[in-house]
C-alpha cells in the first residue's frame, strides 16, 4: 500500500515535469514579491532573482533526470534483448 502512495510522488513524465516546475516558479515569484517588498532596493532585486534562479536549476536537475532515467530504461531493455537473442 505504501508503494502505491510513494508512486504517486514520482515523476513519470515530461507533462508531469512542466507541472511541477510552474508550480515551484509561482512560489518563487510570490517570494519574491515578498522579498522586494521586505527588501525594497537592491537587495530585494537581488532575492528575487536568486528565488527565479533556483527555479531553473531545479527545472533542468529535473528534466535531466527524467532524460537519464529514460537512456538507463532504454539500455537496460537492449542489454535483456541482447541476453535473450544469445541464450
Amino acid at each position: 500500500m505504501l508503494r502505491k502512495i510513494g508512486r504517486l510522488f514520482v515523476i513519470k513524465n515530461r507533462f508531469e515535469a512542466f507541472v511541477i516546475i510552474y508550480a515551484l516558479a509561482l512560489g518563487a515569484t510570490a517570494r519574491g514579491s515578498a522579498y522586494l517588498t521586505q527588501y525594497p532596493g537592491f537587495g530585494g532585486k537581488l532575492l528575487f532573482l536568486a528565488t527565479t534562479g533556483a527555479v531553473f536549476l531545479a527545472g533542468a536537475a529535473i528534466l535531466d533526470s527524467l532524460k537519464a532515467k529514460k537512456e538507463l530504461a532504454e539500455l537496460r531493455a537492449a542489454a535483456a534483448t541482447d541476453r535473450n537473442a544469445s541464450a
